[in-house]
């Protein structure tokens, strides 16, 4: 037995193998292949599914859709009921999420616990230096320009860190007698499409040079990732194929020095950069959307796949989770 039947895990030691190990016979059999070795006649089998599978790398198989303004006439929606009452639900808010990088639910109660109760119904929360599961509001309780009600340029959050936050929920608990609050979402896969179609040069140089973030406003609280980043993440591109567009690391705000980068690249990446930003602030890549109490907001800010920019400014106090 070459693997654990309930954990999958290997239980052959690999290198306990002579090297010189050859076939000494393959049987073609009704459910797959058998192989008896030459140095112990040990036998081994392998499943016709398994070895197909085993043809080409393994990926994710899913559809993304990218999406623009004109998401607003009908955004990724799913009931707070259906989501707490069946894991269909939950399937459904995920599938949504993952397709689109966002989904609305409508219905919560306006509570932080039941808020907190339906973000767990996709998985743990979180801790980072600001908390897990925190309100804040325009108090600057936490120096970050999100506590302030300062505009904020679409963005993704905690590029400081190696690894960034991955899902995120906003819930507006209240928005009384003001204007303002809206949130700004951006596809950032359909804006590096067509940085990639429009201008080939900057695409590249914004998957090929690394900058680092910070987050430093907090006393005492310093971090940077381990090692820096491209703003684009592709994978390896395939025979005939571009490559497949995976991540997307950018905020303007808390980008660090670009210390230890030639004065060429300096210069490649903010033509890239200035490029990079027009595309997401054209009128058509910027949804807006006023949240309001009971309807919560996710986003993928991390995930291997797709990420999303997310803005959330305010001008008037308010509460959110």
């Amino acid at each position: 037995m070459e693997s654990d039947p309930v954990t999958k895990q290997r239980l052959v030691d690999t290198f306990a193998i002579p090297d010189h190990v050859r076939p000494k016979d393959v049987q073609d059999h009704k459910n797959g292949l058998g192989v008896v070795w030459s140095t112990d006649g040990h036998e081994s089998s392998y499943g016709w599914d398994w070895l197909e599978a085993q043809r080409s790398e393994p990926h994710f198989t899913y559809d993304l859709e990218y999406f623009d303004t004109s998401i607003s006439e009908h955004p990724p929606l799913v009931t707070f009921e259906k989501i707490m009452s069946s894991d269909s639900g939950v399937k459904d808010w995920v599938d949504r999420i993952r397709t689109w990088g966002f989904c609305f639910v409508d219905g919560c109660p306006v509570t932080s616990d039941d808020t907190q109760a339906l973000i767990e119904r996709i998985a743990f929360i979180r801790t980072t230096h600001y908390g897990g599961f925190w309100r804040f509001t325009s108090d600057l309780a936490s120096k970050d320009s999100a506590y302030t009600q300062l505009a904020l340029a679409a963005h993704t959050d905690t590029t400081y860190f190696t690894d960034p936050a991955g899902l995120q929920t906003f819930h507006l608990l209240s928005h009384i007698n003001g204007e303002g609050g809206a949130s700004l979402l951006v596809d950032g896969f359909r804006a590096a499409e067509i940085l990639r179609h429009e201008s080939p040069g900057d695409f590249d140089a914004l998957c090929q040079i690394k900058i680092r973030g910070h987050s430093s406003g907090n006393e005492g609280i310093a971090i940077m990732p381990e090692r820096a980043f491209p703003v684009i993440t592709t994978d390896e591109a395939k025979t005939g194929k571009p490559a497949r567009i995976i991540q997307i690391r950018w905020n303007n705000d808390d980008r660090a020095s670009m210390a230890g980068l030639s004065l060429e690249e300096i210069n490649r990446f903010y033509r890239a950069a200035r490029k990079w930003v027009e595309i997401l602030r054209r009128p058509e890549s910027e949804y807006w959307v006023q949240l309001r109490p009971g309807r919560t907001l996710t986003n993928m800010d991390d995930f291997v796949s797709r990420w999303k920019t997310l803005n959330f400014s305010t001008e008037e106090i308010m509460n959110n989770i």
